[in-house]
């Protein structure tokens, strides 16, 4: 069974930096789509940034673009999303997910594995 675990989330002062990872386990990783998404209080869950299963291709949501930078690791089997210039309105829970295959893929729908969360804060 596929397991996906978040941390490095925390309390930031707005401008700064965070590193979160995903470690998975249970699954092939190198033939493994990831992408992490965000939940803010009272709002649905959007996406954020996706990775292909070698890391050639990332795609980025508006609102990150330029800010933060998706990464993969297959020996370690564990993806990372390096987030600077961090805004109060990054605040959310983020969440990282996966799907077996090659593709790039964007969308809630998309993914079927997902990990439990990490809440991130930015104070203004």
């Amino acid at each position: 069974q596929v397991q996906l675990k978040e941390s490095g989330g925390g309390l930031v002062q707005a401008g700064g930096s965070l590193r979160l990872s995903c470690a998975v386990s249970g699954r092939t990783f190198s033939v493994y789509a990831m992408g992490w998404f965000r939940q803010a209080s009272g709002k649905e869950r959007v996406f954020v940034a996706a990775i292909s299963w070698n890391g050639g291709t990332t795609y980025y949501g508006d609102s990150v673009k330029g800010r933060f930078t998706i990464s993969r690791d297959n020996a370690k089997n564990t993806v990372y999303l390096q987030m600077n210039s961090l805004k109060p309105e990054d605040t959310a829970v983020y969440y990282c997910a996966g799907r077996y295959g090659r593709a790039i893929l964007t969308t809630n729908q998309e993914y079927t594995d997902w990990g439990q969360g990490a809440q991130v804060t930015v104070s203004s």
